[in-house]
């Protein structure tokens, strides 16, 4: 019998043990670092609190988003043909001088408030005011407009609506008898802007009757005042030594030589504080230097 083989003992296997890992650390709460940023968050937000709610903070804002809307709006108009939203009407803005004329039409107005009146530099400095018309309309509102106007510091001048069916110079005994012309004051007005059914021939003879008789009596060259249209139908050239005051609406220019004029009438649709109806709007051709040289000495 063959001997046993022997098997050879193995030596047992020993495994390594894995290595175990580390436990995952939450970090340490840095408690006092977290209060520090809350109460500058706290800090932050009182303060943009007290900016919102700021009315100096919601009046630049306003004025921010009025500018711009008032960009937009006037995008791609005439520089020089500027909308005034106060008085709701465009202003030609090359002119530093600014008035307005009235009659009953106006109403009873408030002549302060009037003159306190202002938007980018623009105010009331003068006011022609309806005195007469033909020969024997006195308008109602005349003797308090004439009063109460300089009061606030408004310079005024008063106009005669002519009529050239009557005779002119009665026509300027009327004015004269209405209206007392007086140191600066504006020179007289006449308006003349019909023919009334009769011929520019005759209508000429009238006005100037009435020009003559006012300037000889109060030694003052009175102004001129009608439409463009009319001016360049039956006036040009023939009173040529008299001021003017034209009136030619919602333009940027007035289409008339400069030399020619001193005031404009461009709007008829103005909105002024202290009365109650439209009012025109005129610009004067000068500055107030000029203005006062116009002035009845």
């Amino acid at each position: 019998m063959p001997p046993e083989k022997k098997i050879p003992n193995k030596a047992p296997t020993t495994r390594k043990p894995s290595p175990r890992k580390p436990a995952a650390r939450k970090p340490a709460t840095n408690k006092k670092k977290k209060g520090v940023l809350s109460i500058q968050l706290k800090l932050f937000i009182a303060g943009l609190l007290l900016v919102l709610l700021s009315p100096f903070y919601y009046g630049y804002v306003l004025r921010s988003f009025v500018a711009t809307w008032r960009w937009v709006k006037d995008w791609g108009q005439d520089p020089n043909y500027k909308t005034y939203e106060s008085f709701n009407i465009k202003i030609p803005k090359k002119y530093t001088v600014h008035g307005i004329d009235v009659s009953y039409y106006q109403g009873k107005i408030n002549w302060p408030k009037v003159k306190e009146m202002k938007e980018d530099e623009v105010s009331i400095r003068f006011a022609f005011i309806k005195a007469t018309e033909g020969l024997l309309l006195v308008d109602p509102y005349f003797q308090r407009n004439w009063r109460e106007a300089p009061k606030s510091g408004i310079i005024c001048g008063a106009y005669h609506f002519f009529r050239p069916k009557k005779d002119g110079k009665t026509q300027a005994k009327f004015f004269l008898q209405v209206v007392n012309v007086e140191k600066g004051d504006l020179p007289p007005v006449v308006d003349i802007e019909s023919l009334d059914g009769v011929s520019p021939l005759k209508m000429r003879a009238e006005l100037s009757d009435f020009l003559n008789y006012v300037e000889l009596k109060t030694k003052v060259r009175p102004i001129i005042y009608t439409g463009l249209k009319f001016y360049e139908d039956y006036l040009v050239d023939f009173f040529d030594d008299y001021p003017l005051w034209i009136a030619h609406y919602y333009q940027p220019k007035l289409r008339l030589d400069k030399s020619r004029w001193k005031f404009w009438q461009h709007s008829d649709k103005a909105k002024i504080n202290g009365i109650g109806h439209v009012v025109d709007f005129n610009a004067f051709n000068g500055d107030s230097l000029a203005l006062d040289r116009l002035l009845v000495r």
